[in-house]
């Protein structure tokens, strides 16, 4: 593993948190699911509204196969030794009006969940590798709501249980500079 460092007083967490696919395949804990689902709960959100909706299945229990079924083959390949599929479904109203940030708010939840794995030792990966579709048909997702992305919590294993080309690709990634994420004034001349 690579290990990423950065010039500023960031909490070594940012750093350290990453998302692997190689996992052990055993399900999560009902206290290991609520300590994850309450982190999401109390992210932030326009106006405290919450838009988003958590959908999960648990290794093993009576909805895994259908929800693995929603992930494009390639997600599925590795992701079925996860220990928990959730996918991520946000409010896109805001009682009888547009929620502009219904996706901005459902991704700190997600950054919450993430957070929170990270710190019970456990790995979490987001995947827009979807069925998006299929997924809110499958679902039961009503019109008024947007399937945003799905991620996976699990215990993390090591790369030699990945499929084939796949384990050289489990490293941690690095990022792009802080001045390239961050201008001051308008957006950059492409």
């Amino acid at each position: 593993m690579t290990d990423r460092t950065s010039d500023t007083q960031i909490h070594n967490q940012f750093l350290d948190r990453w998302s692997p696919r190689a996992f052990d395949g055993t399900a999560l804990t009902e206290a290991e699911l609520r300590t994850l689902f309450d982190a999401a709960r109390w992210a932030p959100s326009a106006y405290n509204y919450q838009p988003w909706t958590l959908l999960y299945a648990v290794k093993g229990d009576a909805n895994w196969d259908r929800f693995l079924n929603l992930l494009v083959p390639f997600n599925q390949s590795w992701a079925k030794e996860a220990g928990v599929l959730i996918f991520f479904v946000s409010d896109t109203m805001m009682g009888e009006h547009p929620g502009h940030s219904h996706s901005f708010d459902t991704g700190s939840a997600w950054m919450s969940l993430a957070l929170q794995a990270h710190l019970m030792g456990l790995a979490a990966h987001g995947m827009t590798g979807v069925e998006f579709a299929e997924a809110a048909k499958e679902l039961g997702v009503p019109d008024r709501y947007r399937v945003e992305a799905a991620a996976v919590v699990g215990r993390p294993a090591d790369a030699s249980t990945l499929p084939e080309g796949l384990r050289e690709r489990e490293v941690k990634s690095d990022r792009k500079t802080i001045e390239q994420i961050a201008v001051a004034g308008n957006f950059p001349n492409a």
